[in-house]
């Protein structure tokens, strides 16, 4: 059982570490704290881009380490990658013990670092707040172990489930305050999903628009199964990078210059979503927010690929003529999609809902 001590300084480790989430793709953010004689002496996080790791900024700020405990919420990494190993620079410094939160399932590391650890004689210990650990990095943690990158869908709708009136027409359903709500939801995500259907209706910029935001902006997927995407859509003209995916093969494509285009394997007419979503986590991709019409969405739902909804709920009303939230083809109360609530909270004037596929 962890100690009061231990839990209170891995708590800290765990705050610094949240300071990085969406801003180290593909690495995960880690915290570090450093003490010694029961007091902080250095601590620090990952930083933007992934390097340094938090080891590595906790012994900077430090100075001197020895015989201190490093207090690391994710097992220190053993290979060399854009920086040198942080379980080396721990024995290094000369630092005593670490106790760390969580294991790292990345391949490369899975246990190196804290045989590298023990096997220069620094005690280490685990498991300390695994669980809350576990939240900081879920993406990560998940693309590690299976390739795909966690997926949350965003979607808005009125109190009777309509999206968009008839005409096609949406601006706004929800309020300031859950539309701001949303670009914390895009910071945090390494890339951003949308249909063609969306960019013809619409013609969003998909952009992070958060005041003094100094992180990256997401890379921008467009499903585009038969490459329908205008050369002046508003999404090829924004700062960052633009992927369009599509089925046809052999079909010439005119964005080369503004931006990526690819060809994955067709699904019954359209871009296979598992394929691209695997495709998203060889780029490193992490975390993937889904913003799309109701087609899409349902499609991401059918094929089992969503971790994670959120929906965002307006108290108006649209009518029965209005777009749905989701197209599902189902006809029996047995087909019913069942769904856990993970949360709910006021946003605003709106509500915003949390759940999870069961």
């Amino acid at each position: 059982m962890s100690n009061a001590t231990d839990i209170r300084y891995m708590s800290r480790a765990l705050e610094l570490a949240r300071r990085g989430v969406g801003t180290t793709t593909p690495n995960p953010s880690v915290g570090c704290v450093l003490v010694r004689d029961d007091r902080i002496i250095g601590e620090g996080y990952t930083q933007p881009g992934g390097v340094p790791h938090g080891e590595v900024e906790a012994l900077g700020a430090a100075g001197d380490a020895k015989g201190a405990t490093a207090y690391v919420t994710l097992e220190p990494c053993s290979h060399h990658g854009k920086s040198p190993p942080c379980a080396a620079a721990l024995v290094a410094a000369g630092v005593a013990r670490v106790v760390v939160a969580l294991g790292d399932p990345n391949p490369e590391v899975a246990g190196g670092g804290i045989t590298a650890l023990r096997d220069a004689g620094i005690a280490v210990d685990e498991g300390v707040l695994e669980n809350e650990a576990r939240l900081v990095n879920p993406g990560f943690l998940q693309r590690m172990i299976t390739g795909k990158p966690r997926i949350i869908a965003k979607l808005a709708m009125s109190l009777d489930g309509r999206t968009a009136m008839a005409s096609g027409e949406s601006q706004w359903i929800t309020g300031p305050d859950a539309r701001m709500d949303v670009q914390h939801l895009r910071a945090r995500s390494c890339a951003i999903v949308t249909g063609v259907g969306s960019i013809l209706d619409d013609d969003p910029a998909m952009t992070v628009r958060l005041e003094n935001y100094a992180g990256s902006q997401p890379l921008r997927v467009v499903m585009d199964s038969r490459l329908r995407m205008p050369a002046d859509a508003r999404i090829l003209a924004q700062p960052g990078n633009t992927l369009i995916c599509h089925a046809q093969e052999g079909a010439p494509t005119s964005f080369a210059e503004s931006a990526e285009v690819i060809c994955l394997p067709d699904d019954n007419g359209r871009v296979d979503l598992a394929a691209a979503m695997l495709h998203l986590g060889e780029r490193g991709c992490n975390e993937v927010l889904v913003e799309c019409g109701s087609r899409l969405a349902g499609a991401f739902l059918q094929a089992g690929l969503l971790d994670e909804i959120v929906v965002y709920i307006a108290p108006s009303l649209l009518g029965s003529n209005a777009r749905p939230l989701i197209e599902l083809p189902l006809e029996h109360m047995a087909d019913k999609v069942e769904l856990d609530t993970i949360d709910v909270r006021r946003v605003g004037r709106d509500w915003r809902f949390t759940l999870q596929p069961q």
